[in-house]
């Protein structure tokens, strides 16, 4: 295979990962008028209970920021309430509404469940191979640093804010 049939295999390889996640994001907002990151928010407090921003911001590996961004929007839309602490006024616990527990039921699966599955049958060494690829991509792509949740959702630079 030449040079550049092995970089246009590449660059398929990852627009069809890109077309993947892209169209599982739409069939999620379309199933529950969500974003895929909102939907993350949302499990993550029910598999916690009530809990803080700060401790959501860890459990979905998002900034503290986005957290807050999202959960002002779940609040809006009524799936989400936040209470303050009676001890700690300066502690919030955000827990899910009734709202919110059906909002989770009717989500469809994420991507990267399935993705998990099949990820876990494959060898120690082969699941080392393909984070060491795709880590070396991340960097070639410049978004080595870039923050990013253990799921896959799609979201543009400049819709971001609305994704959150």
């Amino acid at each position: 295979m030449t040079e550049q049939a092995q970089l246009n295999a590449v660059l398929r390889s990852i627009r069809r990962i890109m077309r993947a996640v892209d169209i599982q994001s739409k069939q999620v907002t379309k199933a529950v008028g969500l974003t895929v990151p909102q939907v993350v928010i949302l499990k993550t407090i029910k598999d916690n209970g009530p809990t803080t921003s700060k401790r959501l911001a860890e459990g979905a590996n998002l900034s503290p920021a986005t957290v807050v961004t999202i959960l002002d929007k779940l609040e809006a839309k009524r799936l989400v309430e936040r209470r303050r602490d009676t001890r700690d006024r300066r502690v919030v616990y955000t827990s899910l509404t009734d709202a919110g527990e059906e909002a989770l039921r009717t989500a469809p699966p994420l991507l990267h469940h399935a993705f998990s599955a099949r990820f876990d049958r494959l060898s120690p060494e082969r699941r080392r191979q393909i984070i060491e690829a795709l880590e070396d991509v991340a960097e070639m792509m410049g978004a080595k640093d870039m923050e990013a949740a253990p799921v896959l959702h799609a979201a543009s630079l400049e819709s971001i804010a609305e994704a959150t």
